[in-house]
């Protein structure tokens, strides 16, 4: 069959047809027939023999876009001049200004109310972000004296756990006010031990991320 002969491009249409509809409609009001209307005849069983589920689909479909910030977060953990310090503010910057990050934010839905696709994203964050990114940034820190802590796996685990989090506005719902205020403790609470991570900048993306999560609700 087509499909099996040409996997690749399966794959690639599938993802083509649902990202065009998770922007035009949203996740939660997509469906996966919906998706299967859009394939130009492409059957069910096509689709489910790539995909379990409309959160896979999701998923494959933001990694399409997060591929630019996986290139960039290691180039920063390969950078032979920074610091370990310097590398995890780098890393946040560009993790927070990255133009596909708001893609993939304006399609993502309410994550309390898609449990099954916040752990998806969660477990994959544990099992690659933080192992092969912000954990050996945070042990190189601690050589070259940049960050003093005893627990860098903890502390790698606890700051993508807020982020990914407490400071994640499709997961908390929060207004702007409350979002600053969190970011502001946030920063102070690393600030206490000596890792001074967010600026204004990033401070404006939080703000403009909590923006974007409310206009969703309404």
């Amino acid at each position: 069959m087509a499909r099996n002969k040409y996997p690749e491009e399966t794959i690639r249409l599938i993802l083509d047809v649902a990202q065009r509809l998770f922007l035009k409609k949203g996740y939660e009001d997509t469906s996966i027939q919906d998706i299967i209307d859009g394939l130009g005849g492409l059957s069910k069983g096509a689709v489910y023999h790539h995909f379990k589920s409309k959160e896979e689909i999701f998923n494959a479909v933001g990694d399409r876009y997060n591929e630019q910030i996986i290139r960039g977060l290691k180039a920063v953990r390969d950078d032979p001049v920074l610091t370990g310090h310097a590398k995890l503010k780098k890393m946040f910057s560009l993790s927070l200004s990255s133009s596909d990050r708001d893609i993939v934010f304006t399609m993502a839905p309410n994550m309390l109310e898609n449990p099954k696709l916040l752990a998806m994203q969660m477990r994959e964050i544990f099992s690659d972000v933080v192992p092969h990114y912000m954990q050996p940034v945070i042990e190189q820190g601690v050589a070259d004296g940049s960050i003093h802590t005893e627990y860098p796996k903890e502390l790698s685990e606890a700051i993508t756990m807020l982020t990914n989090l407490w400071l994640n506005p499709l997961v908390i719902e929060t207004d702007v006010d409350s979002m600053e205020k969190r970011v502001r403790f946030f920063n102070l609470m690393l600030k206490n031990m000596g890792i001074e991570l967010l600026d204004e900048q990033m401070l404006e993306s939080y703000r403009r991320y909590c923006t974007l999560a409310n206009q969703k609700n309404v």
